[in-house]
C-alpha cells in the first residue's frame, strides 16, 4: 500500500479572505480593582472568563496600562495583587501615569526578583504606593469563553500598542508573553465596542 504524506493547511489571504468573519466584543466598565470598591465607588469586576484592560483615567477617557486574559477575573486579580505586594511588579507614579507619562517608582519583574532586599527595606512605603495604584485602576472586561480567542485578542491589542508611537503606549510593559494567531487559524475581524473612550484599544483589530 502506497504511503501518502500528511496534508497541512495554512491560511492564505489571497485565496481565503472570504473565510474571515466579523465579531463584536462589548467592553464593560469601568470597574474597581477587587477590594477597593468603597474607596473609588465603582462596582467590582464581574467574575467572568475573558480579556481585561487595566487603565488609568486620562483626559476624556481612560489610558491603557495592561492587558490580560483569564478564566476567572476574581482569581486573576488576587494573583496580580499578591505579585505587586511581593515586589514582582513595576510600581508607577499614579499622577504621572494619568498624564500618560511612565515614571517608575519601583521596577519589578527580573529586577524586582533579584533585589528583594531593596523592596523589603522600604516595604511599608511601597505597600502604600501599591494601594494608591490599585485604587486608581479602572478595569474594563469583555466576556470570551473561548481560550484561543482570548489569547489572540490580548496579543492583537498588545501588538497594536507596541507598534504605536502615541504617548500612552509607554505605560504598557514591554516583553509580555503573548500567543497571537497561528498560521492554521482563520483570522477574525473584531469590533471593540465600548461606551467609554479607551486610549490603546483599537476600534477594529484582526486577531
Amino acid at each position: 500500500m502506497e504511503k501518502t504524506l500528511p496534508q497541512f493547511w495554512s491560511f492564505n489571504r489571497a485565496k481565503d479572505a472570504s473565510l474571515i468573519k466579523t465579531e463584536n466584543f462589548v467592553w464593560q466598565g469601568p470597574f474597581s480593582w477587587t477590594g477597593y470598591e468603597q474607596t473609588n465607588r465603582l462596582k467590582p469586576v464581574p467574575n467572568i472568563a475573558g480579556v481585561y484592560l487595566i487603565t488609568f483615567e486620562y483626559k476624556d477617557g481612560y489610558i491603557l496600562r495592561s492587558v490580560g486574559v483569564t478564566n476567572s477575573m476574581k482569581r486573576r486579580f488576587l494573583e496580580h495583587e499578591r505579585e505587586f505586594k511581593k515586589g514582582n511588579y513595576t510600581i508607577l507614579d499614579v499622577e504621572y501615569a494619568k498624564m500618560g507619562i511612565r515614571k517608575e517608582i519601583w521596577h519589578g519583574w527580573e529586577y524586582g526578583k533579584a533585589h528583594q532586599s531593596q523592596f523589603l527595606e522600604f516595604k511599608d512605603t511601597f505597600l502604600k504606593l501599591i494601594e494608591k495604584e490599585l485604587s486608581s485602576y479602572r478595569i474594563f472586561v469583555t466576556e470570551i469563553n473561548d481560550k484561543r480567542k482570548r489569547e489572540r485578542l490580548e496579543a492583537a491589542i498588545l501588538i497594536n500598542v507596541y507598534a504605536s508611537k502615541k504617548v500612552w503606549a509607554d505605560l504598557v510593559d514591554g516583553g509580555m508573553h503573548i500567543r497571537g494567531r497561528f498560521n492554521y487559524e482563520i483570522p477574525i475581524k473584531i469590533r471593540n465596542i465600548s461606551q467609554q473612550k479607551i486610549f490603546g484599544l483599537p476600534k477594529i483589530v484582526e486577531i
